[in-house]
């Protein structure tokens, strides 16, 4: 006996429905390699389950990009709005001017220079002189700005040595005046003379 006929309708039970989903998914992926290996054909299969998550082929002779493209010019079904297009169209023209900009940077360090004609040479050698004369350019600036802090140090240099040489004068100065305040307050008095009627009476003594 064959298999009965299954009706197509949405399984209720979710255990099922997962398991179905499962089996069929793995099919038709391994139906979509089979046609690209025996037809030589370009297929892109894209699948979504209800959780969200995705299973994708794309046959290896085309990348989905390149198909959904493809798609879109025969089909004549816009796939992409006129803002997504402007944006393709701004990431190629973004990644051009970079090639372009990695070209240059080659040419300039005397890479892959052999397919230039004389005029495209020429360019390279004068963007190397303009380079080289922005690099002397500040190369001298350099130096004369570190000429400049050294003679302002230099001089701040000197300032301090004269600003120490007077504090330690001043320091000196005081030392010496504290001496001799100190050595007069000590030997530095002077003897009264004795006036002439104390000298009498102390004479009178003596005689008696």
């Amino acid at each position: 006996m064959g298999r009965g006929k299954i009706e197509i309708k949405r399984i209720e039970n979710a255990n099922n429905r997962v398991v179905t989903f499962s089996k069929r998914r793995n099919g038709l992926v391994k139906k979509a390699k089979e046609i690209t290996v025996l037809c030589d054909a370009k297929v892109a299969l894209i699948v979504f389950a209800s959780n969200g998550k995705m299973t994708d082929y794309c046959c290896p002779s085309m990348d989905l990009g390149a198909m959904l493209d493809q798609y879109q010019k025969l089909s004549g079904k816009k796939l992409w709005d006129a803002k997504h297009e402007n944006l393709s169209n701004e990431i190629d023209r973004i990644k051009k001017e970079n090639d372009n900009l990695q070209l240059e940077l080659r040419h300039l360090k005397g890479e892959d220079i052999q397919s230039l004609n004389l005029k495209n040479l020429m360019a390279v050698e004068h963007a190397i002189e303009h380079g080289l004369d922005k690099v002397r350019d500040h190369q001298m600036e350099f130096l004369m700005t570190k000429r400049r802090n050294e003679k302002m140090l230099v001089e701040e240099n000197r300032q301090l040595s004269f600003q120490l040489q007077q504090q330690e004068m001043a320091i000196a100065s005081n030392a010496r005046g504290m001496m001799m305040r100190d050595q007069n307050g000590q030997f530095g008095y002077r003897v009264q003379p004795i006036q002439p009627n104390l000298q009498e009476k102390i004479m009178s003594l003596v005689i008696d």
